[in-house]
């Protein structure tokens, strides 16, 4: 892994993102990818080769195993992070263009001028595309979680599962390696995955409601100039 480019990547979305928004990086690439990179994978490296069956029967291993285990526990949350953390990059590719679009306008009509006082201030499209983002990687997680738990029934991974899965004989014992091991590391990346979402909902709740106060200013000072106006051209017809 090129961890200059990650690390690239991170500090970019960092950036632009609320205080929620760096507690969820910091929970995703400390307590999710570098436990899945460190230690997750090692633990189900053999995951497959020791799942032993009481059955010399060629294939009923091999099948028991596919039919309880249809997707890897690491490959399921390699797929997951992918799809959790790419929405947050769609408010840097945002900005990129934002900046873009203001380095063309400054060259066509000088330096003075400007399309944005701050290309990465969270308002008009690009408040929509955070929001939007936010939604998006919540909805991930939230679909993985269902995912985990309806492909394994369970989070909690049992001792010994029975298959009679053709070509096994009869009713077959099958036994699952470090069943407690990947148990615990199950709950811990769940446990993490549910945080994510927390701070998803508590993010979306704080940027819905600083822009209801940030427009509920707006209009109150809008509604006193208007006041204060008319006063003003009173008086100067007065005057006059």
């Amino acid at each position: 892994m090129d961890w200059k480019f990650l690390e690239g990547l991170l500090s970019g979305v960092n950036k632009y993102s609320t205080a929620f928004g760096r507690i969820w990086l910091s929970v995703v690439f400390v307590f999710r990818v570098l436990v899945f990179v460190v230690a997750a994978e090692r633990v189900w490296s053999d995951d497959q080769g020791h799942f032993d069956c009481n059955t010399r029967q060629p294939g009923c291993t091999n099948l028991c195993y596919d039919y309880f285990f249809p997707i890897s526990h690491i490959r399921l949350w390699a797929l997951q992070l992918i799809f959790v953390t790419c929405p947050s990059f769609m408010v840097v590719l945002h900005v990129t263009y934002r900046k873009k679009r203001d380095r063309e306008y400054r060259a066509k009509h000088g330096e003075d001028t400007g399309l944005y006082d701050n290309p990465g201030q969270k308002h008009g499209g690009l408040w929509w595309t955070y929001l939007g983002s936010l939604f998006i990687k919540t909805t991930f997680e939230i679909t993985f979680l269902y995912l985990l738990h309806r492909v394994y029934d369970s989070f909690r991974l049992p001792r010994k599962v029975q298959c009679d899965v053709k070509p096994c004989p009869n009713l077959v014992d099958c036994y699952v390696s470090r069943p407690t091991e990947k148990t615990v590391f199950t709950y811990f990346m769940v446990g993490a995955s549910v945080v994510c979402v927390v701070l998803n909902i508590c993010e979306i709740f704080y940027l819905v409601a600083f822009r209801m106060v940030t427009l509920k200013r707006t209009g109150s000072v809008r509604t006193s100039s208007r006041k204060v106006h008319p006063n003003a051209d009173c008086k100067s017809s007065v005057a006059s």
